[in-house]
């Protein structure tokens, strides 16, 4: 077995212990919010798939700036990996942060700003995805997507710091040095364990996806070696 499977193995282990040890202390262990009752347990999901989402996208910026530069796949590799990932925790952000509206707020959603730049963010990673699914084969492709993720970028630092910036009803930033908001000693204790566990999950999906990548590659080099030689004479087969 190779030392990635085994790393790939370890995190699985890992990171299947922690989910099931923070579900036990977000239902069993914090106590319950004093105003919001019992749906406050969803801001443990909701802040961690904020933080780990945002860790993608910044590792989508580093990998398209390293292949802008470099022009090696391992970089694409790495940013086309953290996009999809980050796709989808900007979705489970979407939909924690609409569960834990309705019943706080009265509605599913409303345009508030810290919402709109969060559905933004989504939209735009979403159609960093679209331009790779529907890019043409070869580099193009991948250095206009390369451009999209860095400038798509420059909307993390506004959906963190939109609660600052303008009037929202969204609660205060409780994580980062943007953090205002206070929690119970035992709250914090397990929102920070919440986010540990995700960033490992990120990990995992990482090394699986990049993972992913390569071996598609190797299957597209081998099936251009085989078009080419189908177009050979019999006789240089």
């Amino acid at each position: 077995m190779s030392i990635g499977m085994v790393l790939k193995n370890g995190l699985f282990v890992v990171c299947a212990t922690m989910m099931l040890v923070i579900l036990y202390l977000i239902f069993m262990w914090v106590p319950t919010d004093n105003i919001q009752g019992t749906v406050q347990r969803i801001m443990y999901f909701h802040v961690s798939v904020a933080w780990v989402a945002f860790l993608a996208f910044f590792i989508v910026l580093v990998g398209s700036v390293g292949y802008l530069w470099k022009g090696t796949s391992k970089w694409d590799h790495l940013a086309y990996s953290a996009a999809e990932i980050g796709v989808l925790l900007t979705t489970l952000l979407l939909i924690t942060g609409i569960l834990w509206a309705k019943p706080i707020w009265g509605v599913w959603w409303t345009w508030e700003p810290r919402l709109t730049t969060s559905l933004m963010l989504w939209l735009i990673y979403v159609a960093y995805l679209m331009l790779r699914a529907y890019s043409p084969p070869g580099n193009q492709g991948a250095r206009y997507a390369a451009v999209l993720g860095i400038i798509g970028f420059i909307d993390v630092p506004i959906v963190y710091y939109s609660v600052k910036l303008w009037r929202t009803v969204h609660p205060q930033v409780i994580v980062g040095p943007a953090a205002s908001g206070s929690l119970d000693s035992s709250m914090r204790i397990l929102l920070f364990l919440t986010v540990a566990t995700f960033t490992v999950l990120f990990v995992y999906l990482l090394i699986d996806r990049v993972s992913l990548r390569k071996s598609e590659d190797e299957v597209e080099w081998v099936r251009g070696i085989a078009e080419q030689a189908s177009h050979l004479p019999l006789s240089l087969r």
